[in-house]
């Protein structure tokens, strides 16, 4: 929404990493900027073409190249879709454990571009815990190999943490090994409603205190809960403050003790309803709901500016009372769902888009939520990357040392600013630069 977009002077969608050499040399070459691009399901701008790039859509690129039973890694290109890869590995008894809300469509290449989590992130962690190695075109079209296929390594730059999450600016991704794990036990599946986000926000802090390690904890709050209830027509109790989702996949007995554990938590802060069921169906449902928040809230208005704020644990009442204060002063719609279980929040700035008085109110909550979240100790961004809309924020987070850092990386790998300029670090526009002008002519 409020990420710049353009025109690009070419779309490629190559079938290799032959092809993607092929396209990096010509633009090395050429000095032509290149966007890196996948699914396109990200939510702040960073594979948005600016005028007279080449835009390079990983799509096709769409192979399971190799799945080990043995070793519990696949190898895969940039263009499987994350729902993919785990049902391919299913019949094998593995599991690919990061989800994000969209893992029906978006691919592996834009997982980890943007170190990607999801609702498994409490147990199982997000992306970057489950990447061994890379193929990386970079730049200038070498290509580049790092990390391993073993358990253990640490011969090096870890230069694999380096590229997952760089949102496409230090290279192109055309391969990845990721770590599987043995599947799962079916969960058993608890939701609990509340009055207050103050409960909620004590139960999050008592699980963690008290040791337990749910496969899954979320959260969603009053304005999400009837959204998604007029949606679906779900039975959800439209008066809680707060509803908490939580799954325990630690199978028989194990996960029938925590989600007691947790049951008894809720019932001590004064939960509404808790329920829970270890019937599979009634589970998808849950989760159903869950999933079902961002359809749900575009309903309520024509624009929405998704934030993604990640605070520690014990301030997830705090953020989740300040994003309403927000939203009493801004005069607009917040709703916030969440992760719970590692404190990762995803407040939502409901507007009318047609309405230019509500787009300056909604960018001036979206940046007061980001501003919300490093007062309570949090960071701007826990899963949806920095992209094109947080760039300011970026340097006011980490600081003059740290962003000098990153630039000299940057430069050192990219010296011509060709890999997807305007994300992440605040620079000339695409446009402005005397090599798209000379590409374009």
């Amino acid at each position: 929404m409020f990420a710049e977009a353009g025109v690009p002077a070419a779309v490629v969608l190559p079938r290799s990493t032959a092809d993607v050499v092929a396209v990096m040399q010509t633009a090395s070459r050429h000095g032509v900027p290149v966007v890196p691009r996948g699914g396109g399901s990200g939510l702040v701008g960073a594979a948005n073409a600016v005028d007279g790039v080449i835009t390079l859509v990983t799509t096709r690129m769409d192979a399971v190249l190799e799945v080990s039973a043995t070793d519990r890694l696949a190898v895969v290109q940039p263009g499987v879709v994350t729902r993919a890869l785990r049902d391919a590995v299913a019949g094998l008894g593995l599991y690919y454990p990061p989800d994000p809300a969209s893992y029906d469509w978006c691919t592996l290449g834009g997982n980890l571009a943007m170190d990607s989590g999801g609702l498994c992130c409490v147990k199982y962690g997000v992306t970057s815990d489950h990447v061994l190695g890379l193929e990386v075109v970079l730049a200038d079209g070498r290509v580049l190999r790092t990390g391993r296929r073993t358990v253990k390594g640490v011969a090096g730059y870890d230069l694999t943490r380096l590229f997952v999450g760089s949102e496409g600016t230090l290279g192109v991704i055309t391969e990845a090994t990721l770590s599987l794990r043995p599947a799962p036990a079916t969960p058993v599946t608890l939701v609990a409603s509340f009055a207050s986000t103050a409960q909620t926000g004590r139960v999050v802090q008592r699980v963690v205190t008290e040791g337990l390690v749910p496969s899954m904890l979320e959260v969603m709050d009053r304005t999400c809960i009837r959204a998604v209830d007029d949606l679906m027509r779900s039975g959800l109790d439209r008066d809680a403050h707060a509803l908490l989702m939580a799954q325990s996949d630690a199978g028989g007995e194990a996960a029938v003790a925590e989600i007691a554990a947790l049951t008894r938590i809720c019932t001590d802060e004064g939960a509404d309803l808790v329920h829970s069921t270890d019937d599979a169906g009634e589970a998808d449902l849950l989760l159903a709901a869950r999933r079902m928040a961002w359809p749900a809230l575009q309903r309520l208005g024509s624009g929405l500016l998704l934030d993604d704020v990640a605070v520690p644990r014990g301030r997830i009442a705090d953020f989740m009372d300040g994003c309403q204060q927000v939203a009493v002063r801004a005069g607009l719609v917040v709703a916030v769902v969440g992760h719970a279980g590692d404190g990762n929040m995803h407040p939502t700035v409901v507007f009318d888009q047609t309405d230019a008085d509500q787009r300056t109110r909604a960018h001036e909550a979206f940046d007061a939520i980001l501003a919300l979240g490093l007062e309570l100790g949090g960071t701007i961004t826990g899963e949806h990357g920095v992209g094109r809309i947080k760039t300011e924020w970026l340097e006011r987070e980490l600081g003059p040392v740290s962003m000098s850092v990153h630039r000299a990386i940057k430069d050192a790998l990219d010296p011509q600013g060709l890999l997807n300029p305007g994300t992440m670090f605040r620079r000339a526009a695409v446009g402005d630069l005397p090599a798209v002008a000379s590409a374009q002519a």
